[in-house]
């Protein structure tokens, strides 16, 4: 929560307003940037959590990686686009939050696969 409520303010002074456009920019800036660093960064503490050697964990992360990333492109996109485009940003955390449960749910499952 507190990591993607800031990263929202950033994107807001980044790039300023809420036109279709600015949602485009600021969609691309998430989920070229944010996303694949956050991704990469949630497998590498669920492995190191899960007592991983750093071989073990660096083999897992290779092994998920990508195909979490491609689940990541066919959900948050169009999430990420509506949430831009129309709601204001004091409440962008609590929509991305609803969909989250869900996304959560499949990260959870894909870092514990042994």
């Amino acid at each position: 929560g507190p990591i993607v409520g800031s990263w929202y303010r950033i994107l807001d002074w980044l790039i300023p307003g809420n036109t279709k456009v600015v949602a485009v920019k600021k969609v691309v800036l998430d989920q070229g940037g944010f996303a694949p660093c956050f991704l990469g960064c949630f497998l590498a503490v669920m492995g190191a959590v899960n007592g991983l050697s750093v071989q073990d964990n660096w083999s897992k992360i290779q092994q998920d990686y990508m195909d979490a990333l491609m689940t990541n492109y066919c959900i948050w996109p169009p999430v990420q686009i509506a949430n831009f485009y129309f709601v204001p940003l004091q409440h962008r955390l609590a929509v991305v939050q609803c969909v989250a449960i869900v996304w959560n749910c499949y990260l959870s499952w894909k870092a514990n696969r042994m």
